[in-house]
């Protein structure tokens, strides 16, 4: 009832005012229009007594008064906490020094990478169980104070051997891996000093994000496909206007399904699959990420023919700018988050950089000089031979010189590929490189 009143009376007042405006030269008609305006409205509403009709009229004006200079009073003390807050922040501001880089460490037949953003560190892959020393070292030499982030991309021991050295220098406060368990000697190791430096192995999943300093980091897929080379942590790094792919060993079973999905896979930086091998980089997957750089991880002298002429001739004919480990050695990236700069140990001209691998060459000096020793696999067969030493849990070439020395009680003839006798447990001859 009184929201009706305080209604009908500010009615009588805008028109009584109204009236008054239009015949502000008739002040005699115009009191007598208001009378009669006032009398008409009245007429129609509930009849008020002078003190009530004054008390109303009186509230309305002094909470108008007090509305208006309370939203005046606002928006002005408002505007100027935002002109000091913006004055105060324009005369305080220090330019930020952001910093991003990438270092791909040459461990031969391998991979591992250390990427930095804004003094936070991420190690994806850590070389062979003989790199262990080398990881530490690089650690070291960088001072680096701890690991944002481990990513042993897959269980394999040329990804995954040598992240002990990292856990052993220091720890992870995330330690990402697409399984928890492998049988091999040299990921049990792994997952040992995870879980004493780096919280356990956690199991990400597609979709994940995380940050490194003003990096983000995504994953574009986990065990995608069937087999332990297509369970490779594919994952995506953001910095600025410049984006980065790693892919681990993931073949093209892998790079499908991640296509069929959509996922948004462009890099100016593909850090090329399975060290160069044709079961990777398939044009339809190049061309969605259309790089401006490639990076190929691989061994000299492999016995693999990695980088093939096929994942080469993709490369060349997107006209990607490649480096391979085992030409430039040591590659290191850096970026303002706009522009990319490369450099690598070595300076090798693009004829090079295009030749395929695959061809083991080594000198092999005992107590008196031996002739060259010129190794190379068939891809086309069924498998490799080589010899075992059941006591080191060693492999190597037969023409190796640690054979000769070898107990025979220790020795064993294998035939095979690589892989399997890593999934046994063993890894590969320091000399020889099979």
């Amino acid at each position: 009832m009184k929201k009706t009143k305080t209604k009908n009376v500010l009615l009588w007042v805008i028109t009584a005012m109204v009236t008054l405006l239009t015949f502000s030269g008739c002040m005699s008609d115009a009191v007598d229009s208001g009378a009669v305006q006032a009398e008409s409205t009245l007429s129609v509403q509930e009849s008020y007594d002078t003190a009530e009709l004054t008390d109303i009229i009186t509230e309305i004006s002094d909470t108008a008064e007090i509305n208006a200079a309370q939203t005046e009073g606002q928006i002005i003390e408002l505007s100027k906490k935002q002109v000091t807050a913006k004055s105060t922040a324009a005369k305080n501001k220090k330019p930020v020094k952001s910093t991003f880089s990438i270092h791909f460490i040459d461990v031969g037949q391998a991979d591992a990478a250390l990427v930095e953003c804004d003094g936070h560190y991420m190690l994806i892959d850590g070389g062979n169980k003989e790199d262990s020393d080398l990881i530490y070292s690089v650690l070291k030499k960088a001072a680096v104070p701890k690991l944002d982030i481990i990513v042993g991309t897959h269980a394999h021991e040329d990804h995954i051997g040598g992240l002990p050295g990292a856990l052993n220098y220091t720890t992870a406060d995330l330690v990402l891996s697409p399984v928890t368990s492998y049988d091999s000697k040299a990921f049990r190791n792994f997952k040992k000093y995870a879980d004493k430096n780096g919280g356990g192995l956690v199991v990400p999943k597609a979709g994940d994000t995380y940050k490194l300093g003003s990096s983000d980091v995504k994953i574009i897929g986990v065990n995608e496909a069937d087999g332990t080379n297509n369970s490779s942590i594919v994952l995506k790094i953001t910095y600025g206007k410049t984006e980065y792919l790693f892919t681990g060993d993931a073949e093209r079973e892998v790079e499908q399904a991640i296509l069929n999905r959509d996922e948004d896979i462009s890099a100016n930086v593909l850090k090329v699959g399975h060290h160069g091998s044709d079961t990777s980089t398939s044009y339809v997957w190049l061309r969605e990420i259309m790089p401006e750089y490639a990076i190929i991880s691989v061994g000299k002298g492999n016995s693999y023919n990695h980088p093939t002429d096929e994942v080469l001739s993709r490369l060349r004919d997107a006209d990607v700018q490649t480096y391979r480990t085992d030409l430039n050695g040591d590659i290191f990236l850096t970026s303002d988050g706009k522009t990319i700069s490369i450099t690598s140990d070595k300076t090798v001209s693009k004829d090079k950089i295009f030749k395929a691998g695959g061809t083991v060459t080594e000198k092999v000096t005992q107590a008196t000089t031996q002739p060259v020793v010129t190794e190379q696999a068939d891809n086309n067969a069924a498998g490799q031979n080589y010899v075992l030493n059941t006591n080191t849990k060693k492999f190597h070439y037969p023409s190796c010189s640690s054979v000769k020395q070898m107990k025979a009680k220790n020795r064993k003839d294998y035939t095979g590929t690589r892989d399997e006798l890593i999934d046994m447990g063993y890894s590969p001859c320091g000399k020889c490189h099979p």
